[in-house]
């Protein structure tokens, strides 16, 4: 091959190398700035590391292109940061979660504004599904939270931390963050129950009803019975007749279904109205709470979103 011949290749690989450096560096950029994270385990992209950063940064990539329009795979977000020095929980007994809400000035935030008569929702959930609970944890004057779990199965668990501030640059803002955390022994995954319009709890009956396309706004329905019969006698909680939270099968998409039936009294059901709109087409899986005579239910059930 001549001398002439061989310089063009090589302006051609020097060019290919700066291309394929440009798109690299863009990349990270545009992750870092947005709080952008993976789906499953976790992945912290965030202005400052935290403690459990090195173990959330070896996540899988499916899902890090939808973090930042709040589906709560991150733990970090336009400056906010969920952090927490907790790796690992044991399995089969009672345990405390703790972790800071840190602002863009990373100092721990205290000012919440109230949501559902709570500063603040955390919820945890097992990467198959299972497991599901919906906490309300405890501040202390430092910022930092205690959310006292149940006891867990041995696996992956995503823990999400929903707030909203009431000063700062993310007032009025709703967040929500996550985290990952192991707990120890041998995962037993459990399948996912096919999609179906029905569930049984506790005696009730839950149908739910709506033809939901991805990132399209619906609206979606939950009748409850008992023996066949409408229940009429749901009693409020949180300010409303029923709390439903959604996580997608495939990452763990977090997902708030709000409700549009007003109260009135302890005269709740049989039917209630949710606006509903997730991300992405699969199935989700929903945990519908409500309350009867003091006592909460929790009913979950697959629901297929095309």
């Amino acid at each position: 091959m001549s001398k002439r011949s061989r310089t063009p290749r090589r302006l051609l690989m020097a060019a290919t190398t700066t291309s394929v450096l440009t798109l690299a560096l863009a990349a990270c950029g545009s992750g870092t700035g947005s709080g952008h994270s993976s789906a499953m385990p976790g992945m912290d992209h965030g202005n400052r590391p935290s403690s459990t950063a090195p173990a959330d940064a070896m996540a899988s990539m499916p899902g890090m292109d939808t973090a930042a329009t709040g589906n709560g795979l991150a733990a970090a977000r336009d400056g906010y940061r969920m952090t927490s020095g907790t790796t690992g929980l044991p399995a089969g007994r009672s345990a405390d979660y703790r972790f800071t809400v840190t602002g863009p000035d990373g100092r721990p935030v205290t000012d919440f504004t109230v949501d559902q008569t709570k500063r603040m929702h955390f919820y945890a959930v097992r990467t198959d599904l299972t497991g599901f609970q919906h906490l309300h944890p405890t501040m202390a004057q430092d910022g930092t939270w205690t959310a006292p779990l149940a006891a867990l199965r041995p696996g992956t668990w995503r823990l999400y931390t929903s707030f909203t501030p009431a000063t700062g640059s993310g007032e009025g803002k709703d967040f929500v963050l996550s985290r990952t955390v192991k707990v120890s022994g041998m995962p037993m995954p459990t399948a996912l129950p096919k999609a179906s319009g029905t569930t049984t709890v506790d005696g009730y009956t839950i149908a739910v009803k709506g033809d939901l396309t991805a990132g399209t706004a619906g609206r979606l329905t939950a009748t409850v019975t008992e023996n066949g019969k409408p229940v009429t006698d749901l009693q409020p909680y949180l300010d409303t007749y029923a709390h439903l939270t959604a996580f997608h099968q495939g990452d763990l998409s977090f997902a708030h279904l709000h409700p549009e039936t007003k109260v009135n009294g302890d005269h709740g059901g049989p039917t209630l109205t949710f606006h509903a709109e997730f991300a992405q087409p699969g199935n989700w899986r929903l945990f519908l709470q409500f309350q009867t005579a003091g006592k909460l239910h929790t009913a979950a059930l697959t629901l297929h979103v095309n």
